[in-house]
């Protein structure tokens, strides 16, 4: 069986949509999926570890780095860089590891326009209610930091009709089976199983 290169997935989600929970779930289950450990300069929130969660850098570092071109995407969120390292994701694909990309749609619109094979998921609430809801639970933000996330929100999900896939989080354990489906299917495509079964093909063809 042949070692096949990995596949790249883009989750993208307005916030409090539930998708760094669906991914961290994700990977808790399957040891041959990561996720790609972003750049940003904004600060870290509680919990947050430089390395693990995000590579937490100054705007002056950053802006180094767009200049080395060393971004497979980067944007601008929230007066916040955000950005994704070229080298990091290629190193976990030729490993033959699945790779998920946490970013917005500006980011997934950069990656299409350099990436042929690269499947996108958009995870949306079940509804306005249940988005306000769980950013209120979060404890962390002041009501007009929220407002402004909620109008981020609307404009975000205006951009669902750019993607492959969309996962509705209600159920999350729902949306977690339906985003290992996705998974799986790309897995078992033409493409990567006649990579994985060459000599199997080979031999049933001979």
């Amino acid at each position: 069986m042949a070692q096949t290169r990995g596949n790249l997935f883009i989750l993208s989600a307005p916030s409090g949509a539930g998708k760094s929970s669906l991914i961290s779930a994700l990977l808790n289950k399957h040891s041959d999926m990561k996720v790609s450990v972003s750049h940003t300069t904004r600060s870290p929130r509680p919990g947050e570890e430089n390395g693990m969660h995000y590579h937490f850098v100054s705007v002056e570092e950053f802006k180094t780095l767009i200049d080395k071109n060393d971004f497979f995407e980067w944007a601008q969120v929230f007066d916040n860089y955000y950005g994704t390292s070229k080298k990091a994701i290629e190193t976990q694909l030729d490993a033959g590891i699945d790779v998920f990309l946490d970013i917005d749609w500006q980011g997934a619109q950069q990656i299409r326009n350099l990436v042929d094979d690269v499947e996108t998921i958009f995870i949306l609430p079940p509804s306005k209610e249940e988005l306000e809801s769980r950013l209120n639970n979060r404890g962390q933000d002041s009501a007009e930091v929220i407002a402004g996330r909620m109008a981020k929100a609307q404009s975000e999900t205006s951009h669902y009709n750019e993607y492959d896939y969309v996962v509705v989080n209600d159920d999350f354990d729902t949306a977690l089976a339906e985003i290992e489906t996705i998974v799986m299917a790309k897995r078992l495509s033409l493409k990567s199983q006649t990579i994985r079964h060459q000599e199997l093909l080979n031999a049933l063809l001979k």
